[in-house]
């Protein structure tokens, strides 16, 4: 009787290619950070940017798209001194939250959690929740307008194709940690050139933008306005998320290694918050060029704007306008979605589907629209929710950062934390001055 012929063996599956080049940058980080990495420049870096990339989607999103397109519709250059204090202001705080992370190895609402009563936890949760689903309406029906206007396809079915494409993209999370920050750098890309073309075609005049940069006002409306720009530029929703990037993301096991990790990440956050600011700058300054003393009204509203741009400067203008607010807002819904992931399993260690989240977080969108409500003063007024979560999110990183028996090697230098508490107050107070003018009128 003859033997069995023996069964060809199975080939071996073919590599996941995204996980190989997580492993091979975790490689090179740790190179870096033990001191045997021969690699210099950009490509030394490379292991360590990406967090802040993810962040930065924050602070382009179309909440900031209107903001910024009236403030230069209105007032000129006058504000950009505004944008660029805003923007100094993010880079400390985002930097804070991203420590955080690393020197604990937590994420903001783990530290919260374990350190606070449960009550206070609990309410926290639910705030933080609320900020959550606001920011993400904004950011949703802005891509939702997008669509419509490159497409002309009714606002729902905008949303209907906005949902399908979120769900697509969240996808990339479970491929390797950093191929969704490579994402969400192309969208970032993709803004910068949109802007890049828009400003170009803007010609703005170069001596006004310059004095745009010398502090000024031009009566309350500037005032009302410069606040709203600064109020909203510290999110909630990714000062949590950006300890979560962090956490672990880059193995740092002793306090020297911690410490250098430490310098490399505050690169990665002054580049990314840099150009999101450059970003936002080139927003305000085209509107400016484009809108300011031509009697455009309304040319806040985003679909104004995008009418207008076409007479004004031309189709290409026009088009790079929606393909940025497109790239801005399906980039900041996901970034939004992860947030809110982060909150749950932080505040209350529980978690779920993000296919899930991301369908129940859509629907008050949906509701905005069949409603028929003003897309663009849903996206104000969630900016104005958003401002209830500044402090509640803001105290609680100052109070962690400043504590040694938290942070260890990391913790803030006394200076650090007196510009942080100065930060913290200007943004609560401006936030309490916008919301008092908002319902006191």
């Amino acid at each position: 009787m003859s033997s069995p012929r023996p069964r060809p063996l199975s080939p071996d599956p073919p590599p996941d290619l995204t996980l190989s080049f997580d492993r091979r940058l975790d490689e090179r980080a740790n190179d870096v950070l033990t001191g045997t990495s021969e690699k210099r420049g950009l490509a030394r870096l490379l292991p360590f940017i990406g967090p802040a990339v993810i962040a930065s989607i924050a602070y382009m999103d179309p909440g900031n798209f209107a903001t910024n397109i009236q403030g230069g519709a209105d007032f000129g250059y006058r504000l950009l001194w505004v944008i660029l204090a805003a923007n100094l202001m993010a880079m400390v705080i985002q930097n804070l939250s991203a420590k955080l992370g690393i020197a604990t190895g937590k994420n903001l609402p783990q530290v919260i959690r374990e350190r606070w009563p449960r009550p206070l936890v609990w309410f926290y949760w639910v705030q933080a929740e609320l900020v959550a689903m606001a920011t993400d309406l904004a950011e949703f029906i802005g891509a939702a307008i997008a669509i419509h206007l490159l497409t002309g396809l009714p606002l729902f079915w905008g949303a209907v194709v906005t949902a399908v494409i979120s769900f697509w993209l969240l996808g990339f999370q479970q491929r390797g940690k950093r191929l969704l920050e490579l994402v969400i750098g192309g969208f970032v890309l993709v803004i910068g050139v949109a802007y890049l073309v828009q400003f170009v075609l803007a010609r703005p005049e170069l001596a006004a933008l310059g004095a745009g940069f010398l502090p000024s006002f031009d009566g309350q409306d500037s005032v009302y306005l410069a606040v709203g720009i600064i109020g909203a530029t510290v999110m909630p929703h990714v000062i949590y998320l950006h300890s979560a990037l962090t956490q672990g993301r880059v193995l740092a096991p002793t306090d020297e290694q911690k410490l250098r990790l430490s310098r490399l990440n505050r690169v990665d956050v002054i580049g990314a918050m840099g150009f999101a600011g450059i970003i936002n700058m080139s927003m305000l300054a085209v509107a400016a060029a484009t809108f300011h003393g031509k009697n455009v009204a309304g040319a806040g509203d985003l679909e104004t704007a995008y009418r207008t741009l076409t007479p004004l400067l031309g189709p290409a203008a026009s088009v790079a306008f929606a393909v940025a607010l497109l790239a801005s807002g399906l980039s900041s819904t996901v970034v939004g979605t992860m947030a809110g992931q982060v909150i749950m399993q932080g505040f209350v260690n529980f978690t779920i589907p993000l296919w899930v989240r991301r369908a129940v977080t859509m629907l008050p969108a949906f509701v905005v629209i069949l409603a028929g409500l003003d897309p663009t003063k849903t996206l104000v007024l969630s900016q104005v929710i958003l401002s209830f979560g500044v402090p509640f999110a803001l105290v609680p990183l100052l109070l962690f950062t400043s504590r040694r028996d938290v942070m260890g090697v990391l913790v803030s230098k006394p200076h650090t934390t007196v510009i942080g508490w100065l930060i913290a107050a200007l943004i609560i107070g401006l936030n309490l001055f916008l919301l008092r003018g908002v319902f006191l009128g």
